[in-house]
């Protein structure tokens, strides 16, 4: 590893490092490090904080990982993007598709409307919320695709689907289903449950409501003998 990658695989939260420890070596990540390095030298504000860059990874250890929720890249406004894909910080208005996904929560479940668009609580029952980018800058969505940060990604979800333990991915619309799609031909999925609806913006949120993704995951952890997640917030 070169000194800047070996300063990225100290910045994981331990039970993260060796199952990623090959991934940090790779030249792609020492591209990445260097790109964001330079937008910051020139002035580009990244989102979201640096210190909450990897704070899925630091919410939800390897080991206790029961559910995925995969987004495609941070909140690009202002005070939005805390590191955990769909969530937002306490006090935050809710984005369309978080409301969406509260929606869908009611109908699902019969979950009370939350009072937050905070989603660490379910991070912390074992729902990593994993972002396929983790940085993005400001008012510009997509803006560090194809710099690094889909090989990172990918390599923590192949790394989750190679375990034993019975994981529940949650893949809304087409970029998350492709994302994972190559994954998934190299793997035994027979332990795990592999959830597909449209995305829950709403452009296309009427082929998400009615998904009951929530009911099928905790029906599936059960199953399992695992706890299910208390999806109420």
């Amino acid at each position: 590893m070169t000194p800047r990658q070996k300063q990225f695989f100290s910045a994981l939260p331990s039970l993260w490092q060796a199952p990623l420890l090959s991934t940090c070596s790779k030249p792609e990540i020492e591209r990445l490090i260097a790109f964001l390095q330079e937008r910051e030298t020139q002035g580009a504000t990244i989102y979201p904080a640096k210190q909450n860059i990897l704070a899925a990874l630091r919410a939800t250890p390897f080991d206790r990982v029961s559910v995925v929720i995969v987004g495609q890249d941070p909140y690009h406004g202002p005070g939005q993007a805390h590191g955990l894909s769909f969530s937002v910080p306490q006090g935050m208005p809710l984005p369309p598709s978080l409301k969406n996904i509260f929606k869908e929560l009611k109908r699902d479940i019969a979950a009370t409307q939350p009072q937050t668009g905070n989603l660490t609580a379910w991070a912390d029952q074992g729902v990593l919320l994993l972002n396929a980018l983790l940085t993005v800058e400001a008012g510009k969505p997509a803006s560090h695709a194809g710099k690094g940060w889909e090989i990172f990604t990918d390599d923590i979800i192949e790394a989750i689907l190679g375990r034993a333990h019975p994981t529940v991915l949650m893949l809304w619309g087409a970029y998350a289903q492709k994302k994972v799609a190559h994954l998934t031909t190299q793997l035994d999925l027979s332990r795990h449950l592999i959830l597909k609806a449209a995305h829950p913006s709403p452009l296309s949120v009427r082929g998400f409501l009615g998904c009951s993704h929530f009911s099928q995951a905790n029906a599936f952890l059960k199953k399992h003998g695992l706890p299910a997640i208390s999806w109420n917030l």
